[in-house]
C-alpha cells in the first residue's frame, strides 16, 4: 500500500468528496419544502464524511482515536444510504440514480473497513 502524506491524497477521502458534490449537486431538485429536513440531513451527513476522515488523518498518533474517527465516518456512510434511500421513496431521486449513490456509498464503506483493519500500518511511523 502507498503510504499518503496527507489526507487528500485518500481515496476513501476523495470518493467521500465526490459523493457529497452529486448530493449537493442533486439536492438542489428537492422540493422547497424538504430544505430544512431531508436536503439538510442528507448534505450534512455526506459532507460529515469526508470531515471525520481528515480528522482521522491527524489522529493517526493514537491507533484508537483514528480507528473511532474512521468509525464516524462509516456511521455517518450508513447515514447518507439511509437519507438517499428516503429521497428515493420520496421520488426526488429515481431508482438508478439512487443505486449508483448507494454503490458509491459502498464502495467508501469497504475503503473505510481496510483501513480500520490495517490501522497500525496507517499509524505507524507517524512522528510521535
Amino acid at each position: 500500500m502507498a503510504i499518503a502524506t496527507r489526507f487528500q491524497e485518500l481515496r476513501a477521502w476523495q470518493n467521500s468528496i465526490e459523493l457529497a458534490m452529486r448530493i449537493f449537486e442533486l439536492s438542489k431538485r428537492f422540493p422547497v419544502e424538504e430544505r430544512y429536513s431531508l436536503t439538510d440531513q442528507v448534505r450534512r451527513s455526506t459532507r460529515s464524511v469526508a470531515a471525520n476522515i481528515s480528522e482521522a488523518w491527524r489522529k493517526r498518533r493514537y491507533e484508537g482515536a483514528f480507528i473511532s474517527k474512521l468509525n464516524d465516518a462509516e456511521t455517518e456512510v450508513a447515514e447518507s444510504q439511509t437519507w438517499i434511500e428516503i429521497a428515493r421513496r420520496c421520488g426526488y431521486l429515481d431508482d438508478p440514480t439512487a443505486s449508483e449513490l448507494m454503490a458509491e456509498a459502498e464502495e467508501i464503506l469497504s475503503q473505510l473497513a481496510l483501513m480500520i483493519r490495517d490501522a497500525n500500518r496507517w499509524c505507524e511511523g507517524f512522528l510521535r
